[in-house]
């Protein structure tokens, strides 16, 4: 099956993530100390936290392939989102640590001044991580993929800190040592604002939202289908990659149960079209026709 096909598929950039934090955050921390850099530690740090979070994605997208059970007859697909959410949760953490600690090293101040090779080794990372960056959510859209969208957002992260991590260092190198702090200070809330966006987008993953906009599209195209008189009601909700909506619409009462069959295909087609990881449960309803009035008898 194509789902699991691409969830599989998703593993690949889990991995690369993995294999790359493990690299970058090893070689950060080690230059970081040795070249006395907080910037360059906080940024090594924040890539550790990243290792744990790329391994909570791929066990979630190793979860998600497990088949539909009699607990779960939509599958496990939303194991997806909850390894996304893990992953918020831990960056958000070490976020708020990085924060403490810039602070308390701005209150006691080190006048260390940063070594060039720590700069080097941050704009080394920054071109790194832009292209794992570019591999992932190039994957994520192939195989609609929330938690490998994620990685890619937070490996987008990761190069913005670096850069900045490296614009800091040459501050520091110049005769403003304190920019470094400063700059592990931005690190930190960096780190915090993307582990919230990607909490809330799990979230409301997970407490069955639904993109309006998605909405919007797809109650407009039913409408426009051949047999449908009225939309009654919508509903949609996102397991991992795939959409599951359920709509509910009137027709001409007095068509048969293959004609009502026809147009519960036509509005599937419809909405396979806009987008091809949706399951649709189609309701039909007759439309009432109002009862004549006097006027209608009145020639």
């Amino acid at each position: 099956m194509e789902l699991y096909t691409n969830l599989r598929a998703g593993e690949k950039g889990a991995w690369l993530s993995i294999g790359t934090y493990i690299a970058l955050s090893a070689m950060k921390l080690i230059v970081g100390y040795i070249g006395g850099s907080a910037a360059l530690k906080a940024d090594g740090l924040n890539n550790t936290t990243d290792i744990i979070a790329s391994i909570a994605v791929l066990i979630g997208l190793r979860i998600s392939q497990k088949p539909a059970d009699d607990d779960h007859q939509y599958g496990h697909l939303r194991a997806e989102t909850i390894a996304s959410l893990i992953a918020a949760f831990i960056m958000i953490a070490v976020g708020v640590q990085v924060l403490i600690s810039s602070i308390k090293n701005i209150w006691n101040p080190t006048h260390d001044t940063p070594s060039v090779l720590t700069a080097v080794v941050a704009v080394i990372s920054a071109c790194i991580m832009y292209i794992v960056y570019r591999y992932n959510m190039a994957l994520a859209k192939k195989i609609n993929s929330s938690a490998v969208k994620a990685a890619a957002y937070d490996n987008r992260s990761d190069a913005l800190v670096s850069i900045g991590t490296a614009i800091g260092i040459g501050a520091a190198i110049v005769g403003f040592p304190i920019i470094d702090v400063i700059t592990a200070l931005l690190v930190g809330v960096i780190i915090v604002k993307t582990g919230v966006e990607i909490l809330w987008e799990a979230v409301h993953t997970l407490t069955d939202g639904f993109n309006t906009r998605d909405t919007e599209a797809l109650c407009e195209l039913i409408r426009k289908v051949d047999g449908v008189i009225d939309l009654v009601d919508f509903k949609g909700r996102t397991h991992g990659n795939m959409s599951f909506v359920d709509v509910t619409v009137t027709v001409n009462p007095y068509l048969n149960v293959w004609e009502s069959h026809e147009i519960t295909e036509q509005i599937e087609n419809t909405v396979k079209q806009f987008n091809p990881y949706c399951v649709v449960l189609v309701h039909i309803e007759p439309h009432e026709i109002p009862a004549p009035t006097e006027d209608d008898y009145h020639f």
